[in-house]
């Protein structure tokens, strides 16, 4: 028979693939476009090994037949040969030429991996499913996709890179000199001496970057619990500018380096008549600054939200901290906070949080109490293509004593910053970011007196 004719039996067709043609009792002739639609329908309409012969047949024909192809890779995925159906699917990856194809084989190929268990992998093609998808209409389904899988996976990996130029890298001083109230200084001098900073202890302006990785993976879960295991780890270096090399010639970026490493648990539970939703956590965790270990910490935290209105949300959390310094004090942190988070008409966001902070220690210089205020604002409609993130904030710390002061020492803070996040710009469903800080200490100490200003560039998934 002629490689331009197929056949198949009316009621119990067999494709042969080698021969290309379908041998019974009734024969009807179909064109390869015909078998092709046949083979399409055959899959989705639930019998896979029936379209499995067809795909086989129209390959032998035409080895570069892309639908068949990605027929083949989902009959074999039906059929639970989950290995068989990822290597079918691959070949249909390196088929396709057209955006279209390329959307359906990635698309595939996240099925095949998913259906197989691949849940991190599918979620990867996905995204290159989404990079391109011809249409709005068929990014959507690949978002849509992407959500699902996501939420069906237990491993779930937070990735972020982070590139800021910043005016204090090290937490200096704005001032040149500060002050020292040891009783000594009263004695022969009558009073507090006044003293230089160092370069060091000034602000040093530079460029910092790092990274950081957060990995959860959900041990158990039912439809209002969740148990997960969770894993972190950050670092962040830095380059002095020229200006600070010139202030602190012996000073090096990587002298104000910190890096955090932590294993965790959490626990979430839905509750309230599923208005609610609880969450509590333990994390162990140790930490170092310029290379040395600098702190061993345990915190603990839990924490409550409910659903008040269909637009307003109120949380109430409390987290425990225990500091085992190397290289600092020890210390035990005591944190309480509420907030609101109120959905505006206009359909953009607010929210506003009350906080109070107390630390205990052996060394009493390292302790103090503090009250935060702080808000945020989110705009539903980006300007200038922009998605525009607002936030303020205020905090008086107050600290009972000071070598530097016989009255303690009180600083108030002032901060703020916005982000923007450029969804005009998209790639794989990542779009670039960027986030302006600025904060400002006042204390009564002059060494405490501290001005920041950052701008950090980064990425935000799309979905």
């Amino acid at each position: 028979m002629a490689l331009n004719g197929l056949t198949f039996l009316h009621a119990v067709a067999l494709v042969t693939a080698t021969s290309c043609a379908v041998t019974a009792t009734a024969e009807v002739t179909l064109s390869p476009d015909q078998l092709r639609n046949a083979a399409i329908q055959t899959v989705n309409a639930g019998n896979p090994a029936r379209a499995l012969d067809f795909a086989d047949a129209l390959l032998a024909r035409d080895a570069g037949d892309f639908k068949a192809q990605l027929v083949r890779a989902r009959a074999l995925r039906d059929l639970g040969k989950s290995k068989d159906a990822v290597a079918a699917a691959r070949v249909a990856w390196k088929m396709a030429a057209a955006p279209s194809e390329k959307y359906s084989s990635a698309l595939m190929m996240a099925q095949t991996l998913s259906s197989a268990g691949h849940k991190t992998r599918a979620q990867l093609w996905l995204r290159r499913a989404a990079e391109h998808a011809p249409n709005a209409a068929t990014r959507k389904r690949a978002e849509q996709h992407f959500n699902f899988v996501r939420q069906r996976n237990p491993l779930r990996t937070q990735l972020s890179i982070t590139l800021a130029p910043n005016t204090n890298i090290n937490n200096g001083s704005a001032r040149e000199s500060s002050e020292l109230n040891y009783a000594i200084s009263e004695i022969l001098f009558g009073g507090p001496v006044e003293y230089a900073l160092s370069g060091e202890a000034q602000a040093l302006s530079g460029l910092e970057y790092g990274f950081g990785v957060s990995t959860r993976y959900r041990i158990k879960q039912t439809p209002t619990q969740a148990h997960d295991l969770n894993f972190g780890l950050s670092y962040r270096s830095f380059s002095l500018s020229s200006s600070a090399k010139d202030a602190a010639p012996a000073a090096l970026g990587s002298d104000f380096a910190y890096g955090t490493v932590s294993l965790g648990y959490g626990y979430n539970q839905i509750n309230l008549d599923k208005k609610g939703e609880f969450l509590g956590g333990l994390e162990l965790g140790q930490s170092w600054y310029g290379g040395a270990r600098y702190a061993s910490f345990l915190r603990g935290g839990m924490s409550q939200s409910v659903t008040t209105t269909a637009r307003q949300k109120l949380q109430f959390a409390v987290d425990l901290e225990k500091q085992i310094g190397q290289r600092t004090a020890d210390v035990d942190r005591a944190e309480l906070s509420v907030g609101l988070t109120q959905s505006l008409a206009s359909g953009n966001l607010a929210f506003v949080s009350l906080g109070a902070t107390a630390t205990r220690s052996d060394y009493t210089e390292a302790e103090y109490n503090e009250v935060e205020l702080r808000g945020a604002y989110v705009m539903q409609k980006p300007v200038m293509g922009a998605a525009l993130q607002f936030g303020l904030g205020a905090a008086i710390r107050d600290y009972d004593r000071s070598r530097h002061s016989a009255d303690g020492r009180q600083d108030t803070r002032i901060f703020a910053d916005v982000t923007a996040t450029f969804s005009q710009i998209d790639y794989y469903g990542f779009n670039p970011s960027a986030t302006l800080r600025a904060s400002t200490t006042d204390s009564n100490i002059g060494l405490f007196d501290v001005n920041r200003v950052g701008l950090s560039l980064g990425i935000k998934s799309a979905f």
